[in-house]
C-alpha cells in the first residue's frame, strides 16, 4: 500500500510529464503553423471534391487493409507480440467490412505450423525487421484466402494520438467493468473502471477501454476494440470530419508504420463515407472455433469461408 509523501517540494520543481499524444496536441501553435494547418484544410476539402469526382467516374479497386496494435513497450520497436488483429476491406462495390480475430486464436502461419495469432508478428520480427508484416499477411492469405493490399501498425502511443487528434470519442459502455490489474507500460498494474452507459473518452480512455480483458474475455475486448475503431471512423466520415483530417495525419506520420499515403487515403474515403454508416463488422467467437485436444482455438474454416469471400478480397 501507498502512503502519501510529506514531501514540501515546491510546485515548480515537480516534473511535468505528458503522454506524447498530449504534448503533440497541447503545444502552442504559432501564426505560422496555423496558416499552414489552414492551407492543409483547404486542399483537404479540394481534395475530397476531386475524389468524389474520381471515384464516380473511376472507382478504386477493392482494398483488404490490415490493422495491427503492437503491444510494446518502451525501447520494444515492432519485436513484439500483438494486441488486436483487424481486417478492414473497404470496396466500392460491398459494404465496408471489418474483422476482428482475438488474439488467442491459433491459424496457419506458413513454415510455422497452427500459432496464435497475437505471436506471428513477432516470428516475423525475429527473422528480420519488417518481417512480422509480410509472415502477417502470408498468414492471413493462408488461413483465409485473403490477400492484405496494405497494413497498418501502431503501438499505444500511435492509438491514443489517433483518437486525441479527433477530439475523443463517444463510446456506449454496455455494462459495468471494473479490472483491479489492468497493466501499465511501466510494468504495474491498476484499477480501471467503466460504469454503463455513454462516456465521452480521450485517448488514454480509450486505450483502457479497448485493452481491459480480466472481467470477461478476449472476445469482449476484441468487441470493444472495434466499437473504438467505429467511433474514431465515424467522426472522420461525418460532415465536420474534414477538420480533423490534418491532425490525424499529423498523428498517423508520428507514431504509426502504414504503406498507406494520404492520396490512398482520400481515395478511399468517398467508400468510407458512403459505405461506413452500413458496414459489416464481426468479431470471431466461440461459435466461429472448433477447441483442439491440446487446449487451442481454431477457426471453423469451412463454416467461416462463404462469409469470408463475400465481404473480402
Amino acid at each position: 500500500m501507498q502512503t502519501e509523501s510529506n514531501s514540501t517540494t515546491e510546485p515548480s520543481e515537480q516534473p511535468i510529464t505528458q503522454s506524447p499524444s498530449q504534448t503533440l496536441l497541447n503545444l502552442p501553435t504559432p501564426p505560422r503553423v496555423k496558416r499552414y494547418l489552414a492551407g492543409c484544410l483547404g486542399l483537404t476539402l479540394v481534395g475530397c471534391m476531386l475524389c468524389m469526382v474520381i471515384y464516380v467516374i473511376f472507382p478504386p479497386a477493392p482494398t483488404d487493409i490490415v490493422i495491427l496494435g503492437v503491444d510494446a513497450r518502451p525501447g520494444q520497436g515492432y519485436l513484439t507480440r500483438t494486441d488486436s488483429v483487424m481486417i478492414l476491406n473497404v470496396s466500392p462495390v460491398n459494404d465496408v467490412s471489418l474483422l476482428s480475430i482475438p488474439r488467442d486464436v491459433f491459424i496457419q502461419v506458413p513454415d510455422y505450423g497452427e500459432q496464435r495469432i497475437n505471436t506471428i508478428n513477432m516470428l516475423g520480427e525475429q527473422e528480420e525487421v519488417g518481417g512480422g508484416l509480410r509472415l502477417i499477411k502470408a498468414s492471413l492469405d493462408e488461413s483465409f484466402s485473403i490477400e492484405i493490399e496494405n497494413y497498418i501498425r501502431l503501438d499505444f502511443n500511435g492509438f491514443v494520438a489517433v483518437v486525441d487528434a479527433v477530439g475523443g470519442v463517444d463510446i456506449d459502455v454496455p455494462k459495468l467493468i471494473i479490472d483491479y490489474d489492468y497493466p501499465t507500460i511501466e510494468g504495474g498494474i491498476i484499477t480501471v473502471q467503466f460504469d454503463p452507459g455513454t462516456e465521452h473518452m480521450d485517448g488514454e480512455r480509450a486505450l483502457q477501454y479497448a485493452r481491459t480483458r480480466h472481467q470477461d474475455s478476449d472476445y469482449d475486448r476484441a468487441a470493444r476494440q472495434q466499437q473504438v475503431v467505429d467511433a474514431v471512423v465515424a467522426k472522420l466520415v461525418s460532415p465536420q470530419g474534414v477538420i480533423y483530417i490534418p491532425k490525424v495525419w499529423q498523428a498517423i506520420n508520428a507514431y504509426t508504420q502504414t504503406d498507406l499515403n494520404l492520396w490512398d487515403m482520400m481515395q478511399m474515403g468517398p467508400a468510407l463515407v458512403l459505405g461506413w454508416s452500413g458496414h459489416t463488422h464481426r468479431v470471431l467467437m466461440q461459435d466461429d472455433l472448433i477447441g483442439m485436444r491440446a487446449g487451442y482455438w481454431i477457426p471453423a474454416y469451412e463454416s467461416l469461408q462463404p462469409w469470408i469471400d463475400d465481404h473480402f478480397d
